[in-house]
């Protein structure tokens, strides 16, 4: 594997555990009862009869071939593993939902096994015949005694495949890959989740090639990427900015070369959430909940400990840092600027600026509001932007931040809550080089 791997693994850890056990960490919690993962592949027929979740995901990617190009696969999953707690009692053991002895408690729970199998490489020769290829994962049951009693984890057998082909596109070679869970149709959801796959996705390394973005393709790729289909993941390129030879297939979007920050201690599972806020909220956790929490899992325990561990100096490396992401960006402006010799905070500066009335210029044409343009979400400022693309808008003001910055407030056209939004004020935004100014008769279809 290449330098980039461990980035790509770090990454693609957050993907696996994403949800696993979301914050207080106790199973007596609601949503720790009723869990939810991405990329769960469940058993054939498990979304039919409404037991579980569709037994399939599948990509396509786009691969610029050498002389020698190889490809290989890694599958990573999770297992489920079950823990049952029995009491000792008379030489006998009994089941029970929690053991508590002295300073330890053991609780009933599902836990989670890593899994990871690795395929090829593949020549581009190989990859010219359709391949199927069995994913097995042995099922099992370990026993560890503890005082007053024993756990009993147990596993069930997992039964998938991994399918791969590749056919050419426009001197590039296609690669389409999809894993399927291939186990019986369960008969009901503790059975559906047992024989699950668990936060699936995959991460491909090419050698002699180059992966192409999906996500900013260059000019003579475009039409080949807009045939690309997916189904349930996205690929995008993994590893250090600038490198094309690997490539994460997640079931959360995400962008190209993600990473974790480097301020990050460890996982939380809960990404939706800033660490900084977690952290400070286990904090406050008392002593008799941390001791719930780390009765639950062995990876809350792990949560609990580092965050009770954390110094001042890494809390406050989580409060963040502050980076200008529209640095180099030409600077538009039709807008009023502040009077010489007048703070922004001035009450008096609000009197220089009207965004109802105020304009950008784009591509050198005024925008303000009313005008109509298409929408080109290129900031990766919200994972929902993605659903903006290409979309027509009509500008409802344009404003300008305390650091220059400036942002026009836009609302779809075909939008049916458009009018409601533009008359309570609830706009998206989006920054001057994001928007195609389109002229009154102009269709909305692109």
């Amino acid at each position: 594997m290449t330098a980039g791997w461990e980035q790509v693994r770090a990454v693609a850890d957050a993907v696996l555990y994403e949800g696993y056990l979301l914050y207080p960490y106790r199973a007596t919690s609601g949503k720790n009862q009723s869990r939810w993962q991405f990329g769960v592949l469940g058993p054939q027929q498990a979304t039919e009869l409404g037991l579980g979740e569709a037994d399939t995901l599948s990509a396509q990617l786009l691969v610029s071939p050498g002389p020698d190009m190889a490809l290989t696969i890694v599958v990573r999953f999770l297992q489920l593993q079950h823990r049952a707690v029995q009491r000792r009692i008379d030489g006998r053991f009994e089941p029970v939902d929690e053991l508590s002895v002295a300073a330890r408690t053991w609780l009933a729970w599902d836990e989670a096994v890593e899994y990871e199998v690795s395929l090829g490489p593949f020549s581009e020769s190989e990859l010219a015949t359709p391949q199927t290829l069995p994913i097995v994962v042995a099922g099992g049951t370990d026993i560890e005694h503890v005082d007053g009693g024993r756990l009993i984890r147990t596993r069930a057998e997992l039964h998938a495949e991994l399918t791969v082909r590749s056919e050419p596109d426009d001197g590039l070679l296609s690669i389409s890959l999809e894993v399927r869970n291939i186990d019986a149709p369960p008969a009901d959801k503790d059975i559906a989740i047992a024989r699950s796959l668990i936060g699936t996705h995959l991460i491909t390394e090419v050698s002699g090639g180059e992966f192409v973005s999906l996500l900013e393709p260059p000019e003579s790729a475009a039409d080949a990427v807009s045939r690309c289909l997916q189904y349930r993941c996205f690929p995008v390129l993994a590893g250090p900015p600038g490198s094309t030879t690997l490539m994460l297939i997640s079931p959360i979007i995400l962008y190209d070369h993600p990473q974790i920050a480097e301020q990050s201690k460890g996982a939380l599972f809960d990404s939706t959430e800033i660490d900084e806020i977690l952290t400070l909220r286990v904090m406050t956790m008392t002593d008799e909940e941390k001791a719930q929490a780390r009765a639950t899992d062995p990876r809350a325990a792990e949560i609990i400990d580092r965050c009770d561990a954390m110094s001042p100096e890494a809390l406050l490396n989580l409060h963040g840092v502050l980076r200008n992401p529209h640095s180099g960006t030409e600077t538009r402006s039709l807008i009023p600027e502040v009077p010489e010799g007048m703070d922004w905070w001035d009450p008096l500066a609000d009197t220089a600026v009207a965004p109802s009335i105020d304009a950008v210029l784009v591509n050198g044409v005024r925008v303000s509001r009313d005008s109509r343009v298409r929408l080109h979400p290129c900031r990766r400022a919200d994972a929902q932007d993605l659903f903006y693309a290409d979309k027509v808008a009509r500008v409802t003001c344009v404003h300008e931040t305390v650091d220059g910055d400036q942002q026009i407030g836009v609302v779809l056209e075909d939008d049916p809550a458009a009018e409601m939004h533009d008359w309570y004020g609830r706009y998206l935004y989006f920054a001057p080089d994001e928007v195609e100014p389109l002229s009154e008769g102009t269709s909305p279809c692109k």
